[in-house]
């Protein structure tokens, strides 16, 4: 395998649930320091890092609003939740030598920068990890989204979806023995097909802005790295 990488700059979307490792909330260390070590590999290949962590390890605002929590607090809440996982891989990525900073969609000054995408290209520019932090800022939109959307912004060149499996499949190979993988796919065809790979408003953005997206399975070791190098690895959401 080529050991020269494909993009220069990606978005790397995390979900929070993938942190738990076996627990039922909060952050699992070995998970993290193995998430740390995955992109150590790539920053090292020189490509640039920027990402998005979901909140699923400590709340989920669709959730909380079955229980009677507003929809609008409890996305609110999920937002909060992003900030603790950034700042806990902030410096986790901090601890290994890599350079890295969390940057907000809205003020939390004592904890974390305000997002620009000046500031984060800038940052990604000179080699640090940046962490976008608290989804888009607005209730209604998940952390998925928010990937689509900075991806784009910080002119990334592809939004890298980390899952538990390989790609994307025909059906669910967890349940149905019979799913074949995808190795690439339209987003004309994952909307039709009605695949679920992200949220509908994540997916129309990637195909307006013609934004790749490459799904593939970072709970692998070396998931990441492969994906960067290698185009057979995972799955290619291309806009046509």
């Amino acid at each position: 395998m080529s050991e020269q990488p494909i993009y220069r700059r990606v978005l790397l979307k995390l979900s929070g649930e993938a942190l738990m490792g076996e627990g039922c909330q909060g952050i699992d260390p070995a998970i993290l320091a193995e998430m740390v070590s995955e992109i150590s590999a790539i920053t090292a290949l020189g490509v640039q890092v920027a990402m998005v962590i979901g909140g699923g390890n400590y709340c989920r605002g669709a959730s909380l609003a079955e229980v009677g929590v507003g929809r609008v607090t409890g996305d609110q809440m999920g937002m909060l939740a992003t900030v603790m996982n950034a700042i806990a891989m902030r410096d986790a990525l901090q601890q290994s030598g890599l350079s890295a900073r969390v940057m907000s969609a809205f003020k939390i000054s004592k904890v974390c920068d305000e997002y620009t995408t000046h500031d984060a290209i800038t940052a990604l520019e000179q080699g640090e990890v940046v962490l976008f932090a608290a989804g888009t800022g607005n209730p209604f939109f998940t952390t998925d989204t928010a990937a689509c959307l900075r991806g784009i912004e910080v002119e990334a060149d592809v939004v890298m979806k980390a899952t538990k499996v390989d790609g994307i499949y025909s059906a669910d190979p967890l349940s149905d023995p019979d799913a074949t993988k995808i190795s690439r796919i339209t987003y004309d065809e994952v909307l039709e097909k009605q695949l679920g790979v992200m949220d509908l408003t994540a997916i129309v953005l990637c195909r307006a802005h013609n934004m790749p997206l490459r799904v593939f399975n970072m709970m692998r070791a070396g998931g990441l790295r492969g994906a960067v190098v290698n185009e057979e690895e995972g799955t290619q959401v291309v806009p046509l």
